[in-house]
């Protein structure tokens, strides 16, 4: 089996790394080198003011080079992975995807560097020459116990955060996960007995942790490959190992294991036997944690011990102690702060908040990214997961108020909470620019009835909304069907306790919803057959009828169907009192900032006037998001040099806006890289009446706004939020089916903000 498994993926693998180029990192400038200005600025004579800056102040080197978000991931190949001693070269693709991991994980900038020394004395001399270029140190794969001897020196003599992540980042989510199993089996630090099998770095570093989280050093019993690690023993000893040695006759991992509640493994497969496992306490803790084949096999610990909760160190099975989990993230912390080591303070931090969020309700990214896997907080998920996008923020804001509070940050942070929701931000890409939408929301409490009441995305945004805004979510929906797919996707929600149910098939107020819908659509065709029928069987109309009556604020539909069919019974409705849809609007998310694209889908071919209205609702909306808005009529006609369709209408547009005297900047009828470029529209047309690049882009058809929609998600990994209704007063918005949890928990953020709040 595990020879099938190497097989299936030896060639991916081999792909993966050599191609579309070789290697999985490259090298970026971060500023503009376009001209001879940027040249004298970016090197000579420019460059000899940041070096003097830095000269004077030591510590400007964070502000003026990349040094305060660079590491070192540093090897000399001697254990890598479960290679062992395969070289400093051998090792470089392993170093390269730790490299990958920061930048993914933690947006910290990474140089692999494989040395080829053997002496830790002498390696530890090479590290710690490299101080002046980085502003940490990440040691990897370096054997014991000279890893122990490189990671002291270079404590000792560096004045930045060194740290091995084979000892410490295991340590650390072997403490997470183990804290989380005793809250499951309702054991305590003080009272379990521990048998581990492993005497190199990351098994004694993991002692080491377990006995600063609580455990009794009498209670923890080290095996290796010589059998128990025992006073008087000489065979395979180091002074780490010794460090655990014990009192007795005992001799063998077999002799020791009994009654143990917690087997830590880190040496090799097949060490423990089912028949160890069944001497083991009730429910024991077993984390088999050797790469790539465990100690024992998860399905035959759980026939030897049922209650088992057991953790492995892959990904194929529950609970993996990856330390992924870990390190991109205290690093982050240890960075932003300046802090000059990691200490203990920091790992315990960082160990509280891994355990912390395995035990919150899951993240709608993390569920994404792990479709099918069941995250509810038990025995199959003790730790997150790595895509989960909360660890940032949550873990490295723990470590660094950790920095601070035990005095070793020198850049202390004024603002956690702030610098909170900036790693946020990073990592939950609409999180920065849906801030003031949040904000505004929040200041009121609005009903928002989801039509769609029993998909999986509609249910983790009501749990979203219950946990970060003061907004009440009504869902649509079977009752027994939304609280069997909550509990499955590992949601604490249940209908009629945490939220309003209405149940389509049986429903108090159904005859008053039916006669409702009658009343407005009886003299266009609606019979009270149909009425019935359609409040049986049509959600969006249901929803919409509610927010009619007063019963809701708002509505969200469309996580199914096409949009214009939810749109008709919107339309049907609501649409009244002066309110009418005018358009479509899409804020697509880029790396380089927000860009709002109109309209998307509700006019096929907008008339002059309807272009107007359009304008008018993206700036109303665009303001709502804390931007000055900047409107771009686009068309293939640039400032009248085509008397085509879209140019006659947009200039018809034009005209009607210069007529209102409207208070935002418009101008137009331009291209889109005209829109984008002032540079480029100045030329073309000096003295206009737009300064700087377009936010909001509006079509003459929705074809042509709805494709560059859908060109920036597919190939500019845009984001989108949206699309946002204009013209219905706030009190529906219909989505596509490709919209996201967090797109949803977005929308009902633009929902529950009254439209008096914002004109």
């Amino acid at each position: 089996m595990e020879d099938q498994r190497k097989d299936s993926t030896r060639h991916p693998a081999l792909n993966y790394h050599e191609f579309p180029k070789p290697g999985k990192l490259e090298v970026r400038a971060t500023k503009p080198l376009a001209n001879g200005r940027d040249l004298s600025l970016a090197y000579s004579p420019g460059v000899a003011e940041a070096c003097m800056e830095i000269k004077a102040t030591p510590q400007d080197a964070s502000r003026y080079t990349a040094r305060g978000n660079l590491v070192a991931v540093i090897s000399n190949g001697t254990a890598v992975l479960g290679l062992g001693n395969i070289g400093a070269l051998a090792s470089k693709p392993v170093m390269e995807g730790k490299a990958v991991l920061f930048k993914k994980f933690a947006n910290i900038d990474c140089f692999d560097i494989e040395v080829n020394e053997s002496d830790p004395h002498k390696l530890a001399d090479i590290v710690c020459a490299l101080e002046p270029t980085f502003g940490a140190i990440n040691l990897e794969d370096i054997k014991a116990p000279d890893c122990f001897i490189v990671e002291d020196l270079c404590r000792q003599r560096m004045n930045i955060p060194v740290f091995h992540d084979d000892q410490h980042g295991t340590a650390i989510v072997v403490g997470a996960a183990a804290t989380n199993a005793l809250h499951v089996s309702g054991k305590a630090w003080e009272e379990i007995k521990v048998v581990s099998t492993g005497g190199g770095a990351a098994g004694i570093a993991c002692l080491n942790m377990l006995l600063k989280l609580g455990v009794k050093r009498e209670n923890v019993w080290l095996c290796d490959i010589a059998g128990l690690v025992h006073e008087g023993r000489t065979e395979e000893m180091t002074p780490q190992k010794a460090e655990y040695a014990q009192k007795t006759d005992l001799r063998t991992l077999d002799d020791v294991i009994e009654g143990a509640d917690l087997f830590l493994g880190l040496s090799g497969p097949g060490v423990l036997t089912a028949g160890m496992v069944a001497k083991m306490a009730p429910n024991p803790i077993i984390f088999a944690l050797a790469n790539p084949t465990p100690e024992i096999l998860p399905e035959v610990a759980r026939e030897a011990s049922p209650g088992a909760l057991i953790a492995t160190g892959r990904s194929d099975f529950p609970n993996q102690v990856n330390n992924v989990l870990c390190f991109p993230f205290i690093f982050r912390g240890a960075l932003d702060v300046g802090a000059t080591t990691i200490n203990d303070e920091m790992k315990i931090a960082c160990i509280e908040g891994i355990a912390a969020l395995a035990r919150a309700t899951t993240s709608a990214e993390a569920a994404a990214a792990y479709a099918g896997e069941q995250l509810t907080f038990g025995a199959n998920y003790l730790i997150p997961k790595p895509f989960d996008p909360r660890l940032m923020g949550v873990v490295a804001t723990a470590v660094a108020r950790a920095a601070m509070e035990s005095g070793v940050a020198t850049r202390p942070i004024a603002d956690l909470d702030a610098y909170k929701r900036g790693l946020d931000a990073s990592m939950i890409r609409s999180s920065l620019i849906m801030r003031p939408v949040f904000e505004a929301s929040n200041q009121h409490s609005r009903r928002i009835v989801f039509a769609e009441g029993e998909d999986e995305r509609v249910l983790r945004a009501a749990n979203a909304m219950l946990e970060e805004t003061s907004d009440k979510p009504i869902l649509i929906g079977r009752p027994e069907v939304i609280a069997v797919r909550a509990e499955r996707a590992g949601l604490t929600i249940r209908p009629e306790v945490d939220f309003e149910i209405v149940n389509p098939e049986s429903d108090t107020r159904y005859r008053e919803y039916w006669e409702t819908y009658l009343n407005l659509r009886a003299r266009h065709g609606v019979t009270p057959d149909v009425a019935r029928s359609v409040m049986r069987t049509n959600t969006t109309a249901i929803a919409a009828t509610m927010v009619q009556r007063g019963e809701a604020d708002s509505l969200i539909c469309g996580t199914f169907g096409q949009y214009l069919w939810h749109l008709d019974f919107v339309q049907q409705i609501l649409a009244q009192d002066g309110l009418h849809p005018i358009g479509a609007l899409s804020l697509m998310i880029l790396e380089d900032g927000p860009l709002f694209i109109a309209d998307t889908h509700i006019h096929s071919e907008p008339t002059p006037g309807q272009i107007a209205d359009t304008v008018r609702g993206a700036a109303r909306h665009v303001k709502r998001f804390g931007l000055t808005p900047k409107v771009a009529l686009c068309s293939s006609s640039q400032f009248g040099n085509l008397d085509n369709d879209s140019g006659r209408r947009m200039r018809e547009a034009l005209a009607i806006l210069d007529a209102q005297n409207v208070d935002f900047s418009y101008e137009g009828e331009m291209h889109i890289d005209t829109a984008l470029d002032e540079a480029s529209r100045k030329r073309l047309l000096p003295g206009g009446r737009m300064e700087g690049a377009a936010n909001v882009l509006v079509f003459a058809n929705s074809d042509t706004a709805s494709g560059v929609r859908n060109i920036l998600k597919m190939k500019a990994n845009a984001l989108e939020v949206g699309p946002i209704l204009m013209g219905m007063g706030n009190r529906a918005h219909i989505v596509t089916p490709a919209v996201t949890a967090r797109g949803l928990l977005n929308m009902s953020a633009i929902a529950g903000t009254p439209v008096s709040h914002y004109g």
